[in-house]
């Protein structure tokens, strides 16, 4: 039943209203870690997060206290978003590449908090916007790579589903020291296990605060160990 109700826009909302209305957050824990780190920094109050669902995303809490701009390539989650969420949201349905990332940089004068999620080239799409110095970066790590340094192989039509569903972004080494070169540390990893937090106060170490996916190891029946063994032949980039 929940399928078809998906399948079918004016009651896909609805059910959509329904669970907005009793509160929208992310995966597990993210909205109070960033309410709490853009409080700690004294963040630019606004948000830009591209790779979303309308009713689940890392900053869905900061909506209403924090100006937003929320970017997707997919039409169906784009469309429903601006049916569902405040107007004054600014959301775009962008595919976006290394080639096309500069509108980013004219959003807001200073960015408060950068939040990247595209199942794919994360570590790519960090690297090139990491001048723009935002107060706050979360983006999702692949807790499928354990500790190793490395990143999945840049590709501008990147789909996991055609390659494999464990393979995408980076680990959460690469990704630490790739804000390292940047002057930031690793300040909070998601209670679930797939969300790292990087401010310029930063002090964790990542091999101690990495977590493997609760809900990857949950539906695959799989640990990250396991789940390393079925993709480590995958093509990767030493970081």
């Amino acid at each position: 039943m929940r399928s078809l109700i998906k399948r079918i826009t004016p009651l896909r909302r609805l059910y959509y209203r329904s669970l907005i209305a009793k509160g929208i957050g992310g995966q597990s824990d993210e909205g109070s870690i960033l309410l709490r780190l853009a409080e700690a920094t004294g963040a630019p109050k606004n948000f830009i997060e591209f790779g979303f669902h309308p009713i689940q995303f890392n900053c869905a809490e900061l909506v209403g206290s924090f100006k937003g701009f929320l970017i997707d390539g997919n039409s169906q989650q784009v469309a429903d978003a601006r049916a569902l969420l405040p107007s004054d949201i600014r959301i775009e349905e962008r595919f976006l590449d290394l080639n096309n990332l500069d509108f980013i940089r004219k959003a807001f004068p200073k960015i408060g908090i950068l939040s990247i999620d595209v199942d794919g080239n994360d570590y790519w799409f960090l690297e090139k916007l990491l001048d723009t110095q935002p107060s706050v970066i979360s983006i999702e790590y692949n807790p499928s790579f354990l500790h190793h340094s490395v990143s999945v192989v840049y590709d501008p039509a990147f789909d996991r589903h055609k390659k494999h569903p464990w393979y995408h972004g980076a680990s959460l080494s690469a990704m630490s020291k790739l804000c390292a070169s940047h002057g930031y540390g690793l300040a909070a990893v998601s209670d679930g296990g797939v969300n790292a937090f990087f401010t310029k106060t930063g002090t964790l170490d990542p091999k101690t605060a990495w977590k493997p996916s609760k809900l990857r190891e949950k539906w695959s029946g799989t640990t990250a160990e396991q789940q390393w063994e079925t993709i480590k032949h995958m093509p990767y980039v030493e970081i």
